[in-house]
């Protein structure tokens, strides 16, 4: 069997709250990303990508056989995204980010003002189910885009450092319709700390 398990949430489920509820994290953590999971080992079990880390996966799809390829994207990407969201927020988090992350992020887009604009303009512009977006490219430099369904910056040779979902099961218990509501909030639960871990990692 593949040794892919989902990982615990690395807090308490209603430690996001009122921004996110505890009822929509059991439910998109123990529901929703258990399902990515089950379903990522049901595809690669059997094949040499079973012990393989996730992402390192995900960076190689044109290597994974045609007839899972869609389910290693697919399912893959949302074992994948998901254990990054869960690490990118915290309870107590919000703020703006210090240090080399932050002269990184003025540097990109002008200001942190500038690059929270960009960034809320890819989530309210991703049409349907999807994710907004900040990466570091191969040449270190930051980009925010945001991408469909599960699909990762990792195939596209990019390293992602902050991510937010928009799918509605991300917030439609909560907000309803209201996506821009849930997309303003979000900037209350970011955990600068790991974001800044995640660049300082991605620049060496």
């Amino acid at each position: 069997m593949a040794t892919h398990t989902l990982p615990p949430l690395p807090y308490d489920y209603n430690a996001l709250e009122p921004w996110i509820d505890e009822q929509t994290m059991r439910l998109h953590h123990d529901k929703h990303h258990q399902t990515y999971c089950d379903n990522f080992v049901k595809a690669v079990t059997g094949t040499p990508f079973e012990a393989q880390d996730v992402n390192a996966t995900l960076a190689q799809l044109d290597k994974v056989p045609e007839n899972i390829r869609g389910a290693v994207r697919n399912h893959g990407g949302g074992f994948a995204n998901h254990i990054l969201f869960w690490e990118i927020m915290g309870p107590k988090a919000g703020g703006t980010p210090t240090g080399p992350l932050a002269e990184a992020i003025s540097k990109a887009f002008g200001s942190f003002d500038a690059f929270r604009e960009k960034f809320v303009a890819a989530a309210m512009g991703q049409f349907g189910s999807g994710w907004a977006w900040l990466v570091v490219k191969a040449d270190g430099e930051l980009a925010v885009y945001n991408l469909p369904n599960q699909d990762s910056p990792v195939s596209k040779g990019d390293t992602p450092i902050l991510t937010l979902d928009v799918w509605e099961h991300a917030y439609y218990l909560k907000y309803q319709n209201r996506r821009a509501e849930y997309v303003g909030n979000f900037w209350n639960v970011v955990n600068w700390n790991k974001v800044a871990e995640l660049y300082g990692k991605a620049k060496k």
